[in-house]
């Protein structure tokens, strides 16, 4: 029983770990990385993508978060 318990903690350090507050911006990055996964198997150099990504990401998810009023000036 202790073993489970360490198990099912384990699973909910990462989870909480890599989703956070927001399950999209975890979704976004993985989807990222599967597509420059995708590029780099067919020969296309994708490093480019990931930084490209995450600055749109963390961009959408800091509009969403901030207050209508700081977002009209």
């Amino acid at each position: 029983m202790k073993l489970w318990s360490w198990v099912v903690g384990f699973g909910r350090f990462w989870y909480r770990f890599i989703v956070g507050d927001d399950w999209t911006v975890a979704a976004a990055v993985a989807v990222g990385l599967l597509a420059t996964a995708y590029l780099n198997a067919r020969g296309v150099p994708a490093w480019w993508l990931i930084p490209i990504v995450v600055a749109v990401v963390v961009g959408v998810s800091l509009r969403r978060a901030s207050p209508a009023e700081t977002r009209r000036a």
